[in-house]
């Protein structure tokens, strides 16, 4: 019995909507499972929800998009300290988000992945980039990404290469140069992975009846 995942994360990246699926040999009560897990697990785990699904349901390649959340800030608070990265002075907003439009639809994303990755097709559809203040917290932005698929590292060398627009060290419009070029020496650094959290993970419907596939 195996665990398969949405997808993996770098090593310091958090989740709060990450999703996977095991296949049981045997019916199972996911109300006392999902119970059982919360007693064993560490603290660090937290199992929300457990359903049963339709067979052949895969919680990889079954996935239609995929959102991530990036928090920064330029005032400290202790209980963000951990999912938080701390930059100041705090970058120009509007230019971040100027050149986050230049993201939307489909590229080729070889700019903003792992030049040690080896996944080929690198083309992504991106239909939400857009940075947005945090009203409970001063200081506070948050950048939200959504795409039917991520490659490794994209998500922290976008928000990387942004934090240079945003800081005037490059040009709003210079996105879709580095897309073009599909080199990622174009691109601007990876920002600190514990800043980054995977919200949230979209699927099609699917049926629960007579399946012994909990998710």
């Amino acid at each position: 019995m195996s665990i398969v995942g949405s997808g993996r994360t770098d090593t310091g990246v958090h989740a709060s909507g990450q999703v996977a699926h095991v296949i049981f040999d045997q019916p199972v009560d996911d109300q006392r499972l999902l119970a059982s897990l919360r007693g064993l697990l560490p603290r660090s785990i937290a199992v929300r929800s457990i359903r049963c699904v339709a067979d052949g349901f895969h919680a990889r390649f079954d996935a239609r998009s995929r959102q991530y959340r990036y928090r920064l800030g330029s005032l400290p608070f202790a209980i963000d300290e951990a999912i938080r990265w701390y930059l100041r002075p705090a970058p120009d907003l509007d230019r971040m988000n100027e050149g986050a439009q230049f993201l939307l639809g489909r590229h080729d994303f070889s700019s903003f992945c792992r030049t040690q990755s080896e996944t080929v097709n690198r083309v992504c559809a991106v239909n939400t980039a857009q940075w947005y203040r945090v009203p409970e917290r001063d200081g506070a932005l948050d950048f939200v990404i959504r795409a039917d698929r991520f490659l490794h590292g994209m998500v922290r060398a976008i928000v990387g290469t942004l934090v240079e627009v945003g800081q005037g060290k490059r040009a709003p419009e210079s996105i879709a140069t580095i897309l073009a070029a599909a080199n990622r020496i174009e691109a601007g650094f990876a920002a600190p992975p514990h800043g980054l959290m995977l919200e949230h993970v979209a699927y099609p419907d699917h049926s629960s009846t007579g399946s012994n596939h909990p998710a």
